[in-house]
């Protein structure tokens, strides 16, 4: 089987991503029907998309500093080259973790459980974040990126029912435990996930009842909770409770990160 042109790839990957952020609705139900592997979606879509945001910021931080106004900063250009390929190879590990932990609690919330479907799930999810990330390009706008990093929340939700079969009045729990599971995930297994994850779970107001990570409870406030005992996790989001094997999601995550190390080094 021949490969597509370049052009033609491109006019594929804009075209997904316009339907994706402009008519999600009618978009999801095309990837619903699709089969694209993990892998070939990773190379066409994935790491095309996740290069916008390493880029702009890289740019960005020898245009501008990092930071804005009186607290930007300058950075050398081997810092930046090195925060932007751990940004870049974070990213592709994140998506993979994200794939995993939906696989994994989908079938509590009565879709299945198929990875390439969560994959393809999670990754077209991220259309808004990668295309907002080039608001990186200026710090001071960095802001905005926030709004499409929300907005992909947004679009997790939408999907979740057609690609993963998930009921629709349970797509919101799927939704939020999704989520909430994999910032649990990076901040339990000490992933450099803190520009992503970290600060949006201190700003939801949480606090860890217990310094101790094997047995801890995070009070999510009205969200929910937390619960961790030992290779065990328990959350419980909008009255749902899911149970995790954290594990099982280790070795998701290690191999997670092993995909990603794998691909970017190619």
């Amino acid at each position: 089987m021949s490969e597509l042109p370049v052009s033609s790839r491109s006019e594929g990957l804009v075209s997904r991503a316009k339907g994706v952020m402009l008519q999600p609705k009618a978009e999801w139900q095309q990837i619903a029907a699709e089969t694209t592997e993990p892998m070939a979606l990773l190379i066409s879509y994935v790491l095309p998309l996740a290069l916008i945001g390493p880029i702009a910021s890289f740019i960005g931080s020898q245009l501008f500093g990092l930071g804005a106004g009186i607290f930007s900063i300058e950075i050398g250009l081997g810092a930046a080259l090195g925060i932007a390929v751990t940004t870049f190879v974070m990213s592709i590990a994140g998506t993979f973790l994200l794939a995993f932990i939906a696989n994994l609690i989908s079938p509590q919330f009565g879709g299945k459980r198929d990875f390439a479907a969560a994959f393809r799930l999670v990754a077209y999810s991220y259309t808004a974040a990668w295309v907002g990330a080039i608001f990186g390009l200026v710090p001071a706008l960095g802001a905005l990126g926030i709004l499409f990093g929300l907005y992909s929340l947004y679009l997790l939700y939408l999907g979740a029912a057609p690609v993963m079969g998930v009921p629709q009045d349970k797509t919101l729990g799927f939704t939020a435990v999704t989520v909430i599971a994999a910032i649990v995930c990076y901040l339990v297994l000490g992933m450099v996930t803190a520009a992503v994850a970290g600060s949006l779970f201190l700003a939801s107001a949480g606090t860890i009842a217990s310094n101790d990570v094997d047995r801890a409870t995070v009070d999510l406030g009205e969200m929910g909770k937390v619960e961790l005992n030992g290779d065990q996790a328990t959350l419980t989001v909008d009255g749902q409770t899911v149970q995790m094997d954290m594990a099982e999601i280790q070795a998701g995550a290690e191999r997670a990160a092993a995909e990603a190390e794998a691909q970017t080094g190619d």
